[in-house]
């Protein structure tokens, strides 16, 4: 975890890995071909109005082999790391628990064959995990695999999961959180700062929501504007402007107070394909560093860190 001196800004998944692994752990980030159900027409079509194919990272291809994404990522991160390293396995792209069982119960078994990954990290919608799909994750918690499930939010606000065609409602975020705790298994929630319509009010609102449920870790993404994407449009338009670099990271830094000191920050920055982002400039990878950087210069300035301003008093 980043420190001044002896006090602790967040908790990172960095140093949540090495407390309980004793060593670094790796996300490897694989490409499956799922789709969602407001692409497929099963709830709309268009996905989400941010959504460029599907958050795919643009060196990985669905249409590679599951196996042979595994072991490239396993052969170059052991290169980079010097061997001294353990994995575990992020499928990322679109909704990674949106097929029939037998399908899910393939693709997370090659995670299985391989003894350095001691983990699943799988991408979803809280619409997308009916109580057979939360048993067959939490059946691989009882062969050693620690398991994650990350859930998109983006919001609380009604109005706004409308307005971004996300196809599900708040209430159905707090039902998957709750079912899925009953097991075994690890949540995650993704949430946007800096959807046009929405004040620093909704921000922190979606925030204390997070900070509020059984939720384990959470990524704080800054909103950012792709090419070829409704939002893009808009953005084309002039019906908006992206946050500024300097708001957003006093927002950041202002949500990670509200987190309980025991919920991992796993990240708090965003990239988008550098080819097709149109805004804004510091979600382009190369900026992922500095505006770290800036956000825990930032919660350096106030003296402050995690937890310090959470709302409630209660810690799962």
């Amino acid at each position: 975890m980043p420190t001044v001196g002896e006090k602790k800004l967040y908790y990172s998944l960095k140093d949540y890995f090495l407390e309980k692994y004793g060593k670094r752990v790796q996300k490897i980030t694989v490409a499956l071909p799922f789709t969602c159900p407001n692409i497929d027409g099963t709830k709309g079509r268009g996905g989400c109005i941010y959504c460029y194919a599907g958050s795919i990272p643009p060196n990985l291809s669905p249409t590679e082999p599951l196996k042979k994404q595994i072991e490239n990522a396993i052969l170059r991160y052991k290169k980079r790391f010097k061997k001294n390293v353990l994995f575990t396995v992020y499928y990322q792209s679109y909704s990674n628990t949106y097929g029939d069982l037998e399908y899910l119960k393939s693709v997370y078994d090659i995670a299985l064959e391989f003894d350095e990954v001691v983990g699943i990290d799988v991408g979803t919608r809280p619409d997308c995990v009916p109580e057979e799909v939360l048993d067959l994750l939490a059946s691989y918690t009882e062969k050693g695999l620690e398991i994650w499930v990350e859930y998109g939010l983006q919001s609380a606000n009604f109005e706004s999961l409308k307005k971004i065609n996300r196809g599900h409602g708040v209430s159905d975020f707090v039902d998957a959180v709750l079912r899925t705790k009953r097991r075994p298994l690890k949540v995650t929630a993704h949430i946007i700062v800096g959807l046009p319509w929405e004040t620093e009010e909704d921000f922190y609102e979606t925030a204390k929501m997070v900070a509020a449920l059984p939720i384990d870790g959470i990524k704080i993404h800054p909103l950012y504007i792709m090419e070829h994407t409704p939002l893009g449009e808009m953005y084309k338009r002039g019906e908006f402007e992206p946050l500024p670099l300097d708001r957003y990271v006093k927002i950041a830094a202002d949500i990670i107070e509200m987190m309980p000191p025991n919920m991992i920050v796993m990240r708090f920055t965003a990239e988008g394909h550098e080819d097709k982002l149109l805004a804004p400039e510091y979600c382009k990878p190369s900026w992922k560093n500095r505006v770290r950087q800036m956000v825990e210069e930032e919660l350096i300035r106030r003296g402050t860190q995690q937890g310090s301003k959470n709302p409630f008093f209660h810690h799962y």
